[in-house]
């Protein structure tokens, strides 16, 4: 069973390789990172793990036996006991079920180890998979509204921990 962790130093290689492996998957759901963040990426995870020793933000990775990362699961925004929520998981690791335990997982951390009472999500109004997790762990969708200039609708979801 894959494993929710804290992201570390030592993550680096391994989150390297799921961006640079899912790239294309994830750009059908979300904007390109582009090609600054792959080649910027060892100074980028050094930046990330500043903001999470500082508290502003939570990253985690979601880990097979072997040390692949499977999936992001990160809290972003911290600030007044609330944080935006925000995964993504590998392609050849979709439809088992594992956003949908580690956005439950991260639930209870954010609630237990962050002293969180509420978190945020949104994701494209077309993106029923995403939705459907989102959904299935608790979250109230709030509504949707246009982003401009893309002019593609999202979704927002609020849950109380």
């Amino acid at each position: 069973m894959p494993e929710l962790q804290r992201l570390r130093p030592d993550h680096a290689p391994a989150l390297f390789a799921f961006e640079h492996e899912n790239r294309e998957y994830f750009a059908k759901s979300v904007p390109d990172r582009g090609d600054a963040y792959f080649a910027e990426f060892d100074t980028r995870h050094v930046a990330l793990l500043a903001e999470q020793a500082a508290g502003t933000c939570h990253f985690h990775v979601l880990v097979d036996a072997e040390g692949a990362v499977l999936g992001r699961v990160n809290l972003v925004d911290v600030a007044d006991g609330e944080a935006e929520l925000g995964y993504r998981i590998a392609e050849g690791a979709t439809g088992r079920g594992l956003a949908t335990d580690a956005v439950r997982q991260l639930c209870g951390v954010a609630a237990a180890n962050y002293g969180l009472t509420a978190l945020r999500a949104a994701t494209d109004a077309d993106n029923a998979g995403s939705r459907a997790v989102l959904e299935r762990t608790g979250f109230s969708l709030m509504g949707e509204v246009a982003l401009l200039p893309e002019g593609r609708m999202e979704a927002r979801y609020f849950r109380e921990l």
